[in-house]
């Protein structure tokens, strides 16, 4: 993929040089802050949240291979979303982290358009995985006699190939797409990492067509899977209301709340970002949603997916428990 990308950007920078335009050869981030100060704070903030991030994935990732237990397709979907979730934020957080120190916070055109790639497959993966994830849940509690049929492990590798099929072409065509129109000044990108609205406010080109692409993916690759969750969880809801015992009543809603919270505000920011006009884009609230879906979402989704599981704080304890026995063998 890196290959395409960088035949895409020479040819690019060529044709701009035949055309006696200034070519654009790197882009300079703003930073969030002139004052070091807070800068230095943002740091400590960010590095501390990717760390958790960082840690609680590879947790997760660590119980479901090694615990036979968690072996159902939601786990499977779980330790796939903790892979992603890895690549996701580490895409944008470490080139973020030396920005807030570094005073050269400039990004090569390649660079910036391997950043916005990887950024882009990950994300629109994660879109779909979480739909996925969504639509286990619901055959598991409205259809559960079936769910052995309805999610055997066929259905599972196919619903995994066909996320990471959607995520290498839509971010392909998207990055080409975008790194194909011609930019020769400014070069400063107001934002902390390579997004798309903040460069097609920087092309020297009419972006009508780009902006109607990238709106076109927003709807069918964010909005949809989305607006899937929602109806797999109104269903789930309504079968919830319909258990006898409180105390199960209790306990699935509180789990289903929780993942529709990090679910609405993983979508939401996002739809905000991708779907508003290019004249209304803003410095400060872009950043702010960007935060958002790049940072505090990765942060809660092992905490509410699978940290807060009882089944994975037992399998947890199963595997500590070995370790030691082993260690004192």
């Amino acid at each position: 993929m890196n290959d395409l990308i960088i035949s895409a950007v020479g040819k690019l920078q060529g044709d701009m040089a035949n055309e006696n335009h200034t070519v654009v050869t790197q882009f300079l981030f703003i930073s969030f802050s002139e004052f070091l100060e807070v800068r230095v704070s943002l740091f400590f903030l960010v590095l501390v949240l990717y760390l958790i991030t960082l840690m609680g994935n590879i947790v997760i990732i660590t119980i479901t291979v090694l615990d036979p237990a968690l072996c159902s397709p939601m786990y499977f979907f779980l330790r796939n979303l903790s892979f992603l979730e890895i690549g996701y934020t580490s895409s944008t957080i470490p080139k973020m982290l030396e920005n807030f120190l570094s005073e050269d916070k400039s990004i090569s055109f390649l660079g910036c358009a391997t950043q916005m790639y990887f950024f882009s497959f990950l994300g629109i993966m994660e879109c779909c995985l979480l739909a996925a994830l969504a639509y286990d849940r619901y055959v598991a509690i409205c259809h559960p006699l079936r769910y052995t049929t309805m999610m055997s492990r066929g259905v599972c590798l196919q619903l995994l190939a066909v996320s990471w099929l959607i995520g290498v072409l839509v971010a392909l065509g998207q990055t080409t797409f975008i790194f194909t129109l011609p930019y020769c000044g400014p070069n400063k990108i107001n934002h902390f990492f390579c997004d798309l609205p903040p460069l097609l406010k920087l092309a020297c080109a009419d972006t009508y067509k780009n902006e109607v692409a990238v709106y076109t993916i927003t709807v069918i690759f964010i909005m949809v899977p989305f607006l899937l969750i929602l109806v797999s969880y109104v269903r789930i809801l309504y079968t919830i209301f319909k258990i006898p015992s409180a105390a199960g009543r209790s306990k699935t809603f509180s789990t289903c709340s929780s993942h529709l919270i990090v679910v609405t505000l993983f979508y939401g920011t996002g739809i905000v970002t991708y779907l508003r006009p290019k004249s209304t884009y803003s410095r400060d609230t872009d950043k702010l949603l960007s935060l958002f879906y790049t940072v505090v979402c990765p942060v809660l989704n092992p905490l509410i997916y699978s940290l807060r599981n009882k089944e994975v704080k037992k399998a947890l304890r199963r595997v500590m428990a070995r370790k030691i026995f082993i260690r004192n063998l």
